[in-house]
């Protein structure tokens, strides 16, 4: 009989989810749009159509004997609940995600199970430490610039949560150059409010850019010609690379790996970033590799489903 794992990213926009195999692969994947919006109830009834699916068409031989899920919000790991979330999650602080999706497994899961449930960016980075960029290293921070920032650290090779559940929140790090704009948490000058997508497109914006341009995309886009845009990049860029050198001071990993859809911007992005991971870092961190990440979406399935696997 195979023995599987059920692996879940639960994101703002869509939530993946996967049966996984012994080694974290996904054997096949589902994707539907998360109803964040209509409360936790949907959202978890979003989980359990994706796991129905996923079952009805496994093997019949297939036994289902853990679940690991990634989720937005910060999360209580040793309860399987959400602490708090931002207001795109209606209703979701407070919710029992494990007991939730036990009840509605029912029989597909053996009484016992494990349901491991950590935050998204914890199981992105531990997806990259396992398989990944961070594979063999006996610690790792992991940073992930998108829409937003966010990090997962490793030390010794167990995830730092934190004694208020929010080891790894970079994005709230204050950085020098973000002091004029604000952070989604509502305090000024923080890494998200530049370092992200989002950040880097209203940074253009306080710098006169073109109101043409409407998103971080359309910035990256014009970065050649519009020299706007190319300080805004990397203005941006050299936020995170301040925040990482700050991190890696405090913490001495063996590895940083960088990941995410602002990197992708390209040199004009991690040039500048590393400028300044090199301008902060003290001596003894110069040779720290900063690598980028190569499991890309697959990363927080596979660290879901390691964390199922090792719980």
């Amino acid at each position: 009989m195979a023995e599987v794992v059920l692996a879940v990213d639960i994101g703002g926009t869509k939530t993946a989810a996967a049966l996984a195999d012994r080694n974290d692969v996904p054997l096949a994947t589902l994707v539907a749009p998360t109803p964040a919006a209509e409360g936790a109830a949907a959202v978890i009834r979003t989980v359990i159509d994706l796991a129905e699916q996923l079952l009805a068409a496994a093997d019949p031989d297939t036994r289902l004997v853990g679940v690991g899920i990634g989720t937005a919000g910060v999360v209580d790991t040793t309860r399987g609940m959400i602490v708090s979330a931002t207001d795109t999650f209606a209703d979701w602080p407070g919710t029992r995600v494990a007991d939730l999706v036990r009840e509605g497994l029912g029989d597909s899961l053996p009484a016992g199970a494990p349901i491991a449930v950590q935050n998204d960016v914890d199981a992105h980075a531990f997806g990259e430490f396992t398989h990944g960029a961070a594979a063999g290293a006996s610690s790792a921070l992991i940073v992930a610039v998108g829409t937003g920032v966010g990090a997962g650290i490793v030390l010794g090779g167990q995830p730092l949560r934190g004694a208020h559940h929010v080891g790894g929140e970079i994005a709230h790090m204050p950085v020098p150059g973000a002091e004029h704009l604000r952070c989604p948490c509502d305090r000024m000058g923080h890494l998200e409010a530049i370092g992200s997508g989002i950040g880097l497109y209203n940074h253009f914006v306080s710098l006169g850019g073109d109101p043409a341009v409407v998103n971080a995309r359309g910035v990256a886009a014009r970065a050649a010609e519009d020299p706007i845009a190319a300080r805004a990049i990397a203005d941006s860029a050299a936020s995170v690379g301040r925040a990482i050198a700050g991190a890696a001071t405090l913490l001495d990993p063996e590895r940083v790996v960088v990941t995410g859809g602002v990197p992708n911007i390209g040199d004009a992005w991690w040039g500048p970033m590393l400028a300044a991971f090199r301008a902060e870092a003290i001596d003894a961190l110069q040779n720290t590799p900063i690598l980028a990440g190569t499991l890309g979406d697959d990363a927080p399935l596979r660290g879901a489903a390691a964390a199922a696997w090792r719980n």
